[in-house]
């Protein structure tokens, strides 16, 4: 590096560190947010947010991990007007980069908007930030480079890492993401939300990807049209999606009228719901081009999440016939296991589970 770029680099890292946010605990990490550009003409530019491992993790020996999503795992947790520490945060691992993609997401904006409705050069974009994002911390260039998200960036993490092991650039080590596939009906109805006779007739008539793709474009038949009725039905509105076993969190607009009025109207939910944007997103049900690249790959769910189900059984059975079909060797038993091992009393819990993959392996 140019010894005259030092100092640039080092002013304009300083103008993103956050010294403190709002009901802030006192915390023992460093934390940076601010703006990489994409695109000086479009004026597109992506919002970040960097939260370096905790000082009792020693951050200088972690990896650095992007995920393409956000709430799950930050450093805080909401409470009021207070925020309260994460005790489950990534950052307790490793180094974390929050990136909200495409622009139009989050703080994330560009002039042009037409580029909202379109994802087609989303890793690109991806690609160019992580670049510029080196540029302002170039300490972390030679880092572990682990790129993560869930349920869409099920597209977004494997598209940019393909862009990544072509290009050579970065120390790039692995991927994990949250995905569902074909499990939401065991999953319910392992929870008892769903009857016998309802999880019979997914298990013998309709599925949900059969549902899903049907929807998607629009020509669901009147058997996959019923059985999905009958599972909203049994579940109801009233099963917090996220975690069954919580409250449910009802949007804020009219949602004490809407469970108090008998007569009341279908609800005015939130765009990130599938069926609110199924009709503005491309869809491609099968990969053209699957290479094998020298990367770990990791898939990961939670037992209480409907939204990413994958019971246990169909965990081993995915990712061995998955190992099957690309030609892949299995480089461990697929042990169901913790993801954050949490003691208790008698026994740690058990709350997740992975299945690791890795280069020609699987």
């Amino acid at each position: 590096m140019h010894p005259q770029l030092v100092p640039w680099l080092m002013a304009a890292t300083l103008t993103d560190k956050i010294v403190s946010l709002p009901g802030q605990p006192k915390v023992s990490f460093s934390q940076y947010a601010g703006y990489i550009t994409v695109d000086e003409k479009q004026q597109r530019a992506l919002f970040y947010y960097f939260a370096e491992a905790e000082a009792e993790a020693d951050p200088a020996s972690k990896p650095l991990v992007l995920w393409l999503n956000g709430v799950e795992h930050g450093p805080f947790k909401p409470s009021g007007d207070v925020l309260l520490k994460n005790d489950y945060s990534w950052s307790k691992k490793a180094n974390m980069l929050y990136l909200e993609s495409p622009a139009g997401v989050g703080f994330s904006s560009s002039v042009d908007n037409t580029y909202y409705n379109s994802v087609d050069n989303l890793a690109r974009d991806n690609l160019a930030i992580l670049h510029n994002w080196f540029e302002k911390f170039p300490e972390y260039k030679e880092r572990d480079l682990f790129i993560t998200g869930e349920n869409y960036a099920g597209h977004y993490v494997p598209q940019l890492a393909m862009l990544i092991v072509r290009s050579r650039l970065f120390n790039f080590k692995g991927i994990a993401f949250n995905t569902n596939f074909n499990s939401r009906a065991e999953f319910f109805w392992s929870r008892r939300l769903i009857s016998d006779a309802t999880y019979e007739s997914f298990n013998t008539k309709c599925n949900y990807s059969q549902i899903l793709r049907q929807a998607q474009s629009s020509t669901i038949t009147p058997v996959c049209s019923r059985i999905a009725s009958e599972a909203k039905r049994e579940i109801s509105r009233f099963i917090n999606t996220y975690n069954v076993t919580l409250d449910v969190c009802l949007s804020i607009v009219s949602s004490q009228s809407a469970v108090l009025n008998t007569l009341q109207e279908t609800e005015k939910i939130d765009v990130c719901i599938e069926d609110e944007t199924v009709d503005v997103l491309r869809y491609e049900y099968q990969n053209l081009e699957i290479p094998t690249i020298s990367i770990l790959v990791e898939l990961v769910n939670g037992d209480q999440d409907s939204a990413i189900p994958l019971p246990g059984t169909r965990t081993r059975t995915l990712v061995n016939n998955l190992a099957k079909e690309l030609g892949l060797n299995i480089i461990k038993n697929i042990v169901l296991r913790t993801f954050c091992r949490i003691k208790t009393r008698n026994q740690p819990s058990k709350s997740e589970s992975e299945a690791a993959v890795g280069p020609s392996t699987l």
